[in-house]
């Protein structure tokens, strides 16, 4: 993609960001932990700097990859303050290669401008559900890190994630709990307000559909947690089923609108 003069200080900032994401990513093993941890920050810093020129530009664009660099952002913010209340955790390979992957198909496929006509609450209801996916991930990290602490708890070996097992797993249900807060609101936003968001009353299209499965796997989730005690691989596969399946909600109906079919909605 060349950028436009417009759109040059948020490609910039975007370059800039990919190769400080590149430093902890490709050079962990060579890198002291108070390095890795400034390099993550500056990427992080530069990730954020992208995003606002990106969403500020006249007219602002937005689509399923942007959608996915404002997720990873949102999960390194966590990571971030996650880490000055746990210094112990260490995640830092896997969300700066997930930074650049994302800023990097932000810049190919940047998405569409958003329509003018739209709602002033659009806005609003855009960041409820980017919020949600934001958790949401931060919830499929942590089951990682709880399965792989589990697993090694097993075979005698030291957990990678630097943190206790039942400490991982208390924040992975918080993250869900808040995620799916902020999805039912979400998709109560759109069932009752579509016509004031979008010029259009609720459809059953394949984001519709997607998003309330990934609310039913949540829920029953939640409900089998407070009442059956699910823990461990079994709850840690639901998170990842219900993850995928609001990712087919969102982004996948933008990504074959987009890319596959090449239209807009």
């Amino acid at each position: 993609m060349v950028p436009t003069p417009s759109s040059l200080p948020g490609w910039g900032m975007s370059m800039a960001a990919i190769l400080a994401y590149a430093v902890p990513a490709l050079g962990i093993r060579h890198l002291t932990p108070a390095k890795a941890r400034l390099a993550l920050r500056c990427a992080w810093v530069l990730h954020g700097l992208a995003l606002v020129f990106t969403l500020l530009d006249s007219p602002p664009h937005f689509g399923f990859a942007p959608a996915l660099s404002i997720t990873a952002w949102l999960m390194l913010t966590v990571y971030a303050v996650e880490q000055q209340l746990f210094p112990q955790m260490r995640a830092r390979w896997v969300l700066a290669a997930l930074g650049a992957v994302t800023v990097a198909l932000a810049l190919v496929f940047p998405g569409h401008p958003l329509h003018v006509q739209a709602s002033a609450w659009l806005p609003l209801h855009l960041a409820l559900g980017i919020a949600c996916y934001g958790l949401f991930a931060a919830a499929v990290v942590h089951g990682a890190l709880m399965s792989q602490a589990e697993q090694r708890m097993r075979t005698g070996a030291e957990s990678d994630s630097g943190m206790p097992l039942l400490l991982l797993e208390r924040l992975t249900f918080r993250f869900v709990t808040a995620g799916f807060i902020l999805l039912t609101a979400t998709l109560l936003a759109g069932w009752l307000f579509g016509e004031q968001l979008y010029g259009h009353a609720w459809r059953w299209g394949h984001k519709e559909i997607f998003s309330l499965l990934s609310w039913l796997v949540f829920a029953v989730l939640l409900v089998g947690r407070g009442r059956f005690g699910w823990r461990g691989n079994h709850a840690v596969r639901m998170i990842y089923a219900g993850a995928l399946l609001l990712l087919l909600g969102y982004v996948g109906s933008r990504f074959v609108l987009e890319v596959v079919l090449g239209r807009l909605q």
